[in-house]
């Protein structure tokens, strides 16, 4: 039974452990979900949650970018700017960053988050403490650690769909990645 139970573990087989939690690290259901958010107490992935604001979807951010109008070059300058300021600051203070992903959706569980993945825990654990006690962006930062451990694994089935869309209409619709 033991074997069992560890071989289903974070699946969607698992009805007792939310396997979308697992994957991702967020879920659309949040504390409302039916299944148990298992919340590690150690890890080498942080969430930071709704960091990123794209300011194609943000009504505060209307005038800075006329009328919510931004073109191509306007956004890809200012997630450049956003992915090299949040990388080169994690990694400065807290140490080696293995990946860091920005989630670029518009699911309530995920949008703006950016997820880190630090090569030792140690690390991880000393920017969710530190993280938790600033601003960015005029907003505070909500920290945790990620049960996340491979990004390639953790993609959403919104993501997944507008990657099929993309690859079939060439359109461009995400953001995220390596530096």
């Amino acid at each position: 039974m033991a074997e069992y139970l560890a071989s289903i573990f974070g699946t969607e087989k698992d009805k007792v452990n939310c396997s979308f939690y697992f994957k991702i690290g967020a879920c659309r259901h949040g504390d409302r979900c039916s299944r148990i958010h298992n919340k590690p107490t150690f890890s080498q992935t942080i969430v930071l949650q709704n960091l990123y604001v794209n300011p194609q979807n943000s009504t505060k951010t209307a005038d800075v970018f006329q009328m919510n109008h931004v073109s191509d070059e306007e956004m890809q300058e200012h997630y450049d700017n956003f992915f090299e300021d949040v990388f080169v600051e994690c990694e400065d203070k807290y140490g080696e960053i293995e990946e860091m992903n920005v989630c670029d959706n518009l699911g309530d569980h995920l949008v703006g988050n950016v997820y880190i993945k630090f090569r030792r825990e140690e690390d991880a654990e000393k920017a969710v403490n530190d993280l938790n006690n600033r601003w960015f962006g005029g907003r505070p930062i909500y920290a945790e650690l990620s049960p996340v451990t491979d990004f390639r694994e953790a993609c959403c089935r919104q993501y997944e769909l507008n990657k099929r869309f993309r690859e079939e209409s060439e359109s461009p619709l995400g953001r995220g990645g390596n530096p």
